[in-house]
């Protein structure tokens, strides 16, 4: 299966969207993709919508962690909705919860980024 990217920059946000799966064979065209939206769009944050991401493996958080150290430098925040148990297991045993925030859904992230 592959994985459809969906982007959209809301005020200073960048929402991204993932349907399917994260793994070495997609991880590149994500990274690639929401590294040019974070210079392009003047983006400080990013919310990552994970509701239809079926799977994910090592390739997949280093891309989350690589992005998140992008929008660091800018003061930025990045945070995770909408994730399945699956998924929420594997940023746990990680640690990226350590550093990246979660909430239930899209409409929540950007309540706590002040953007809704």
């Amino acid at each position: 299966m592959s994985l459809a990217i969906e982007m959209e920059a809301k005020h200073d946000v960048l929402c991204i969207r993932l349907n399917g799966e994260l793994d070495h064979h997609t991880a590149e065209e994500l990274k690639n993709l929401a590294s040019a939206a974070i210079e392009k769009d003047g983006v400080k944050h990013i919310i990552l919508n994970l509701e239809e991401l079926t799977f994910m493996d090592s390739s997949g958080l280093g891309v989350i962690l690589g992005r998140y150290k992008q929008i660091k430098q800018n003061h930025g925040e990045m945070v995770v909705c909408a994730i399945s148990p699956s998924i929420k297991r594997l940023f746990e045993m990680s640690g990226l919860f350590k550093i990246i925030k979660l909430e239930l859904s899209e409409k929540n992230a950007l309540q706590r980024l002040g953007v809704a």
